[in-house]
């Protein structure tokens, strides 16, 4: 029987420290896998003697992969030990490897940027600025050390973390742990995507529905804020307006109602989610996203320049 392959530290330092630049050829159809890719050859070439297995294993490793950069350690982590325990014989798939990437990195995604680009760079960079408005170099020397410094670290740790819990993943293969823990993640990851989908996609419909005349006192009078104006300065005229504008005046003496209003009325976020899961489908279609990116481009210039955008 052949003696087990195993990554050493040495071997996991060299997939963290390539980790870093996993932003390094970041593309508009697949995101990160590039970089991805590249931070995990070291491990590649351990594990697989053969080169047919190496392009094999680097080939499944170019597939779609996207999350924030610093919480991508703790996938990397578990990749590794699928990895190994796949390069001594356990029956892991590629569907099985690429499945907990995707399963991990949605909610993942979703801690990074409130704890890295909300909270830790924020401080760091408080704490700099006011070093440095007080006429210290030290400023930011600590803000870019400390900064690298956690970062880094934190990478580190979550990746060993990654690594120990992916030993005890597959070790229970028969149990059907792997693939609870990949839908489940699966199923968070897409609950927070879904959640996220109103804010990042923003569609507003142009066209007008109707326009109705408002009576006279149901909107806010310019004629009469001149008169204040002339009285009592344009100071006072202009605390009448916010005034006015505060117990429910209108702007304007003609009420206008867009399709964009009618739709928020039904259901806040229609058009958003219709979009998003029309590209969906079109990636389930094998449409390419280079192709999909293009269209919504055309469509949107076109719907602006008819009005309907």
């Amino acid at each position: 029987m052949a003696d087990k392959i195993t990554l050493t530290k040495q071997d996991r330092i060299k997939v963290w420290w390539r980790h870093q630049f996993l932003q390094g050829s970041w593309n508009y159809e697949r995101m990160q896998n590039g970089g991805w890719c590249y931070s995990i050859i070291p491990a590649i070439k351990k594990l697989y003697t053969n080169r047919d297995d190496q392009i094999a294993a680097l080939k499944r490793h170019m597939e779609f992969y996207n999350t924030h950069p610093y919480v991508s350690s703790p996938v990397m982590g578990v990749t590794l030990a699928l990895e190994e325990d796949r390069a001594n014989g356990a029956p892991i798939d590629d569907a099985a490897i690429q499945g907990v990437k995707v399963g991990m990195m949605g909610p993942l995604a979703g801690v990074g940027d409130p704890v890295f680009w909300y909270t830790v760079r924020p401080l760091l960079g408080a704490l700099g600025a006011s070093l440095a408005m007080g006429g210290s170099i030290a400023g930011p020397i600590i803000f870019f050390v400390a900064w690298n410094v956690i970062r880094m670290v934190f990478e580190w740790y979550t990746q060993e973390f990654g690594y120990k819990l992916g030993t005890s993943i597959t070790n229970d293969l028969s149990g059907g742990l792997l693939g609870k823990i990949t839908e489940g993640a699966s199923i968070l990851g897409m609950f927070v995507i879904g959640s996220l989908v109103e804010r990042w996609v923003s569609i507003t419909f142009a066209p007008v529905v109707s326009s109705v005349p408002l009576d006279t006192g149901a909107y806010i009078d310019p004629a009469a804020l001149d008169a204040v104006a002339q009285e009592s300065g344009v100071g006072s005229a202009i605390l009448q307006a916010l005034s006015d504008q505060a117990s429910g005046l209108a702007l304007s003496a003609t009420k206008v109602t867009t399709l964009q209003q009618n739709l928020d009325s039904l259901i806040p976020g229609l058009a958003a989610v219709g979009v998003t899961l029309l590209c969906c489908w079109l990636l389930k279609k094998k449409v390419s996203p280079i192709v999909i990116i293009i269209g919504m481009f055309v469509v949107g210039i076109v719907g602006h320049l008819i009005g309907l955008l």
